[in-house]
């Protein structure tokens, strides 16, 4: 039965990377057929109906409401100007020295990053900061790319991400954060490398430039005109990073924490119930594809957790997973590439799935799982051509994602080695 359900996992992922089917009905369908064949009933205890859609629906709940709330404090540093601001404020910075602006936009990349995900996130740092590094001399493909590895330095302290590998492999928060404080260096030292190596390599490309500006406008009427943010609003996305890393408050309660700083330090009184709601309103549209996606895997992660689905899985996924350390790094480095076009790896699809698999067999400890799925999803959030962040980066730069791929994979291919390296050596 073992086979049957691997086969099963295999038609899924055809189904997605064909996109016969969403992503989200894909891993719901497949929950289902899996529960089936693992001998569930349709009611009950360890059942269909009753474990698998039930339950697993709103077992990451909790990650949900994070999503939620990152999206709406995303929503809030777009419209008070923050993200704007400090684009801009680097922007003028780095004035017309190419690495310098670029490595300004990957800094703003790195703190959006950390607020929210997707293609929120790229918009956020790039609708200014694309067009400003192809200006001074970047070119497309590395200013897309730049803000891409950005968000990526930016993600092991994205606290949504927190959160659902807390809840998906039943890892304490502290847990979670330790690995991903251990991540944070391989993704900073090649996101700056691939800024400098990237470049230079290619040479300055003056494609897109800037209109000049007519007159210097005073600091009154420049702040009117481009939206901007007093200087202290601008630490907004450091807050919640500040209370959940420094002060170890719940990511929920960090969040809020966030929101309410922003709209505190940008909004007047008389505003401030217009604005909550009307942020809180445009969040709830940014969230709700990957809340979508997040009620799928929690059904999925139901029912591979199933104890039929168990048994069957163990003996095959055991006679195949390495145990030595070595074997291990090699084996799931080479794999990396799994991870894209929505493939079997990718953490946000059938991954999960498989993630879950390992975890409930116990064929590694829950913390490797975490090394594993956290560095896979390095590659993912930067190089797949079919994430959105990849596919607005690369349109709005004017090239394709397929040129961002191949850019970027070699760099975020030696993060996920790095992550497996450490997983390896600290958690087998």
């Amino acid at each position: 039965m073992g086979v049957v359900i691997l086969l099963v996992m295999a038609v899924g992922v055809a189904a997605m990377l064909t996109r016969k089917l969403p992503t989200a009905f894909a891993l719901v369908l497949l929950a289902v057929v899996i529960a089936f064949l693992a001998g569930a009933p349709l009611t009950g205890k360890e059942s269909v109906l009753d474990t698998v859609l039930q339950e697993g629906a709103s077992a990451l709940a909790a990650t949900m409401i994070a999503i939620l709330l990152g999206s709406w404090l995303g929503k809030l540093l777009e419209e008070t100007g923050i993200a704007g601001t400090l684009v801009r404020k680097i922007v003028e910075f780095g004035g017309d020295r190419p690495v310098f602006v670029a490595l300004g936009v990957l800094a703003v990349s790195a703190l959006v990053g950390t607020v929210t995900g997707s293609a929120p996130a790229a918009m956020l740092a790039g609708l200014i900061g694309i067009p400003a590094m192809i200006a001074v001399g970047i070119p497309k493909v590395t200013a897309a790319g730049t803000v891409l590895m950005g968000i990526a330095v930016g993600v092991p302290f994205e606290l949504p991400v927190w959160q659902f590998f807390s809840t998906a492999l039943d890892l304490p928060i502290g847990t979670v954060r330790g690995f991903m404080v251990k991540l944070f260096p391989f993704a900073l030292v090649a996101a700056v490398a691939y800024v400098l190596v990237e470049s230079r390599r290619r040479g300055v490309e003056h494609s897109w430039p800037l209109k000049a500006a007519r007159a210097r406008p005073s600091r009154a009427d420049r702040r009117r005109r481009l939206g901007d943010a007093p200087w202290y609003a601008l630490l907004t996305p450091a807050v919640p990073l500040v209370l959940a890393l420094g002060l170890d408050v719940a990511i929920i309660p960090s969040l809020l924490g966030g929101v309410a700083y922003a709209l505190v330090t940008t909004t007047r009184p008389r505003e401030m119930n217009r604005r909550l709601l009307r942020t809180l309103y445009g969040g709830f549209e940014v969230a709700a594809p990957p809340i979508t996606l997040f009620v799928a895997i929690g059904i999925l992660l139901a029912a591979v957790k199933l104890p039929g689905a168990v048994d069957a899985l163990q003996p095959l996924v055991k006679a195949v997973s390495p145990q030595n350390t070595v074997l291990f790094i090699l084996v799931f480095t080479l794999l990396v590439p799994l991870c894209l076009f929505r493939g079997p790896l990718n953490v946000f699809g059938l991954g999960a799935g498989i993630a879950g698999v390992l975890v409930a067999t116990g064929i590694y400890p829950a913390v490797a799982v975490l090394g594993m799925t956290a560095s896979y999803n390095q590659v993912f959030g930067v190089s797949d051509p079919t994430s959105t962040q990849t596919v607005w980066s690369a349109q709005y730069a004017g090239v394709s994602p397929h040129q961002v791929m191949v850019r970027t994979l070699p760099y975020v291919w030696a993060v996920a080695f790095g992550g497996l390296c450490v997983t390896a050596f600290t958690e087998l």
